[in-house]
């Protein structure tokens, strides 16, 4: 986590906040180098293999745009005390990621739980949309965050 400030404790936070990241550009270069230690398809490797798939042309992996949305959460996103602690996390990718696009995250608070056996803390549910530059969405990760609390209730 960055020294942003200032953090974000559970009694912080409401359902409905909202919070926008910083951007970043993802290169050809960027998405074969990363497919060919980690998702090493076709569709994320070779143009010319690429256009004879579903994607038409050349794709990052998923798992690149996660790893990509999981920076800009951490660099710019919330700054929740404690970071990211994740307790569990749906992904959906409803459109690719080209050679070229722009994302950034947007974030919204969309429920509070909080932990009646670990007064401590909470779970927080975040859900982030990637978006590029056209402001399309390209992942939507729910995420359940693990969140301390300022003062423990009680």
């Amino acid at each position: 986590m960055t020294d942003r400030s200032p953090l974000l404790h559970f009694d912080d936070l409401a359902v409905g906040d909202r919070h926008r990241s910083a951007s970043v550009t993802i290169s050809h270069d960027q998405i074969t180098a990363f497919a060919a230690e980690f998702d090493p398809q076709p569709f994320h490797l070779d143009d010319d293999a690429a256009r004879a798939t579903l994607f038409g042309g050349l794709a990052a992996s998923g798992w690149h745009t996660a790893a990509l949305t999981m920076k800009l959460i951490v660099t710019s996103g919330m700054p929740f005390a404690g970071g990211y602690i994740g307790a569990g996390v749906q992904l959906d990718w409803p459109r690719p990621v080209r050679p070229g696009d722009t994302l950034h995250v947007e974030s919204e608070v969309i429920e509070l739980i909080p932990s009646k056996s670990k007064p401590d803390r909470g779970i927080v549910v975040v859900r982030n949309e990637t978006k590029n530059e056209r402001d399309e969405v390209v992942q939507v990760q729910t995420a359940k965050l693990v969140v301390p609390r300022r003062v423990a209730p009680g």
